[in-house]
């Protein structure tokens, strides 16, 4: 598999299948973070759409290739940011829809399964940015500590200490709102 720096190569030659490995590598890390910056996944999917062909018109100016990954997820954050400056983020629309799969007809389940959802919404809107970044490419993508380090142009230590904010944040809320339902 070509390493990021030799594909950002090709693609600046105008080798458009280069540029689209790179969009399917990060693909998801971009959602991730765009979705982490808008709160909402069709506006997250807006600004990763953005994001990428931002990336494509400047890909000139990226001055590291071997950090696409960074480069790029900051231009994410760039545009998730002018989006919620310039655009009211839709407060009915789901921050995630976690589970689409058609399971057993059961009300109850399906019930509960909104409710936790609309939880970890609330959760994960009350904990920073770089907190949401940080907790939905580990937990959601399964990137590795070192690999968000990397991405995001932080210390592996940092990466860990907003982790574990991150999740004692989360635990935190959504066990309060367990604990008062009770």
């Amino acid at each position: 598999m070509p390493d990021d720096a030799h594909l950002v190569g090709l693609a600046r030659e105008g080798d458009a299948t280069a540029f689209e490995q790179l969009v399917r590598r990060y693909f998801r890390a971009a959602y991730a973070v765009a979705l982490s910056g808008t709160g909402d996944a069709d506006d997250a999917e807006d600004v990763c759409q953005d994001a990428f062909v931002v990336a494509l018109e400047r890909l000139d100016e990226c001055r590291r290739p071997e950090r696409f990954a960074a480069w790029l997820l900051q231009i994410v954050r760039n545009r998730a940011h002018n989006f919620r400056r310039h655009r009211a983020v839709r407060r009915a629309a789901p921050l995630l829809d976690v589970d689409n799969t058609p399971g057993p007809d059961d009300p109850l389940l399906d019930a509960e399964r909104a409710e936790l959802r609309e939880r970890l919404v609330a959760g994960l809107s009350a904990i920073s940015e770089t907190q949401r970044e940080v907790v939905l490419l580990h937990d959601l993508e399964g990137w590795k500590h070192r690999e968000i380090a990397k991405a995001l142009g932080f210390p592996e230590g940092t990466v860990r200490y907003h982790l574990h904010q991150a999740r004692r944040a989360l635990r935190s809320l959504l066990g309060a709102s367990l604990r008062g339902k009770e």
